[in-house]
């Protein structure tokens, strides 16, 4: 039976606008296990992201406990929760949010200093090793201006990787970027999770939610059904899309 790495309970977030109020989240009980590729899919409004911050602390939440590794999270001050992102966590979002006037190597290994793990030689050999396997080792000295969007998020993903995290949060990673980029990202990340990386990603995208071994649907702030899938094969598995996709007609998504 595998084991929760990271846990939340009766997870409720609500945005009061005056006398209005909005439940994004509504009591949400979730397990996110070790080694799996779990997918966050839903409407759009369904609290998607919102409960990937939640769960990473990146947002608080109006009621509900947030376990990692049995710590609760929800316990610690911001000053904690910072120092465990730094060391746990790995964040990849839709924009790169590199530093402009940084180069990749430069975004990479700044990351790495942050999350003390290792002695500068160590980590700048980490940086750069973590480049190359990201394929963009030949744009380490370029800025971010000067790289595509799928070169950017490739080094976006090295940063995340930077520290050895226990677990890495994709938001809509390839939301910004054209089909080529997104499989190129796509495929590092699968990459990732096969190696053993836990990963939790929001997405939008079948062609990205069929990557994960475990799909969660959110509707109305609330779980509302999961998938479990066997580990990625390949794009040659056409049936894996189509189970899926029909999976989500049927939750009419």
């Amino acid at each position: 039976m595998k084991k929760a790495l990271l846990r939340g309970r009766r997870l409720s977030k609500v945005f009061a606008q005056g006398q209005v109020k909005n439940k994004v989240l509504d009591r949400v009980d979730v397990d996110i296990y070790k080694k799996d590729f779990t997918i966050i899919m839903g409407s759009s409004g369904a609290g998607k992201s919102t409960l990937l911050y939640a769960l990473s602390r990146m947002d608080t939440v109006t009621e509900g406990t947030v376990t990692y590794k049995d710590k609760e999270l929800t316990r610690m001050k911001e000053k904690q929760m910072a120092k465990l992102r730094a060391e746990e966590f790995g964040f990849v979002f839709q924009q790169t949010h590199l530093v402009s006037s940084l180069t990749l190597f430069e975004n990479v290994a700044v990351a790495g200093f942050l999350s003390k793990k290792g002695s500068s030689g160590e980590i700048q050999k980490r940086a750069r090793t973590l480049l190359t396997r990201m394929g963009v080792e030949k744009a380490e000295d370029r800025l971010p201006a000067q790289v595509s969007g799928g070169e950017a998020q490739r080094a976006a993903i090295a940063r995340a990787m930077i520290g050895n995290p226990g677990l890495l949060f994709a938001d809509e990673p390839t939301g910004a970027l054209n089909r080529s980029h997104s499989e190129e990202v796509l495929d590092l990340l699968t990459g990732l999770n096969q190696s053993g990386q836990s990963i939790l990603m929001v997405t939008h995208d079948l062609r990205a939610a069929v990557r994960g071994n475990r799909i969660l649907y959110l509707e109305d702030g609330k779980i509302l059904d999961e998938l479990e899938l066997p580990a990625y094969k390949g794009a040659e598995d056409r049936h894996r899309e189509s189970r899926v996709s029909q999976w989500l007609s049927e939750l009419q998504w």
